[in-house]
């Protein structure tokens, strides 16, 4: 994990040819609200982590909160409800 006092506390796991990714971080940059991308296609690490996060599925978008909390695959109502958006 990122530190949190250097880096963007949000963590946005996901692929560049997922729609839902897409979907996902234009909803952050439009919001200007600061995250980490981490394509788990480009890092095996991530990958795992993604996978023991969500049972063994590779779901995606996987975003990890400042508070520790995940949401996997999130429509952008419930993404806003969590940023209090």
């Amino acid at each position: 994990m990122p530190d949190s006092q250097n880096d963007p506390q949000i963590i946005l796991y996901g692929t560049n040819w997922c729609g839902d990714t897409r979907r996902a971080r234009a909803f952050l940059d439009e919001r200007q609200v600061p995250y980490t991308y981490i394509d788990i296609d480009q890092n095996a690490e991530a990958a795992r982590f993604v996978k023991e996060v969500n049972n063994g599925y590779r779901s995606v978008p996987t975003i990890v909160f400042p508070d520790g909390s995940t949401l996997t695959e999130p429509s952008t109502t419930q993404l806003a409800a969590k940023l209090n958006l």
